[in-house]
């Protein structure tokens, strides 16, 4: 019945691919597949002080990287379901054997205000709660909880090196008031939908650590997990 549906609107509204443009369809059945190749860890060439174990759904090139930019800033919200099951991927596949046993508590590294401001929503976390929703399907146990909030103004990221998105970023995050308490609770997964220098999930795994209990779950086994990651960052890890 929902295909049919599909087909119907797509004879009425100019529906196309968000990947590759093929009409009809909002995420035709290969593109859907590239966001899963997969799931891998992956590094960034230089890697930040600090910065988790991370693990990527796919290369941030080509239909993925299309699917992505889709859904942050040209309002393609109906793409979240799909993304957060690339998220979920590669959550599992991070995880591993613990994705059934312990809660993961899935933490959205936040935008800018004026960056949600500007685009109408927060892409990250509703990418993430798509995600919860995927990873509680397939058994595991597993929450979102948006405790990080920009305690300063940064710079827009485009055009900046490496070590400039680092400067940039270092200190910029915090863990929200009683955060600290509700983190100690399950294993941390800090989430973004994609990781090129990494500077943002290694100051967002900062700011877990520095409120972490001695010993307990909000920094022991912290671990990241984003969309895609740079074609670079996915090679340096492929087995």
């Amino acid at each position: 019945m929902r295909g049919w549906w599909r087909e119907t609107v797509g004879l009425v509204l100019p529906v196309s691919c968000a990947g590759c443009g093929r009409p009809r369809s909002d995420l035709c059945d290969a593109c859907a597949r590239a966001l899963r190749v997969a799931p891998r860890r992956v590094r960034p060439a230089p890697e930040p002080s600090g910065l988790p174990v991370v693990h990527a759904g796919a290369p941030y090139e080509n239909c993925v990287r299309a699917v992505l930019l889709a859904h942050k800033e040209r309002g393609g919200l109906g793409l979240a379901g799909a993304l957060g099951g690339a998220l979920a991927a590669a959550v599992r596949a991070g995880a591993g054997h613990e994705g059934g046993a312990r809660t993961l508590f899935l933490v959205p590294v936040p935008s800018a205000r004026r960056a949600t401001a500007a685009r109408g929503h927060d892409p990250v976390r509703r990418i993430a709660v798509a995600a919860g929703a995927e990873l509680r399907r397939g058994g595991a146990r597993a929450r979102v909880l948006a405790v990080l909030r920009q305690r300063r103004a940064v710079a827009d990221q485009a055009g900046l090196g490496a070590r400039e998105r680092q400067a940039n970023l270092s200190g910029a995050l915090m863990v929200a008031a009683g955060g600290a308490e509700a983190l100690a609770r399950g294993r941390v997964v800090l989430v973004d939908d994609l990781l090129t220098t990494g500077a943002s999930l290694a100051d967002a795994a900062r700011a877990v650590r520095a409120v972490a209990h001695t010993g307990g779950a909000g920094a022991e086994g912290l671990m990241a997990a984003v969309v895609a990651a740079s074609p670079t960052a996915f090679e340096l890890n492929r087995n």
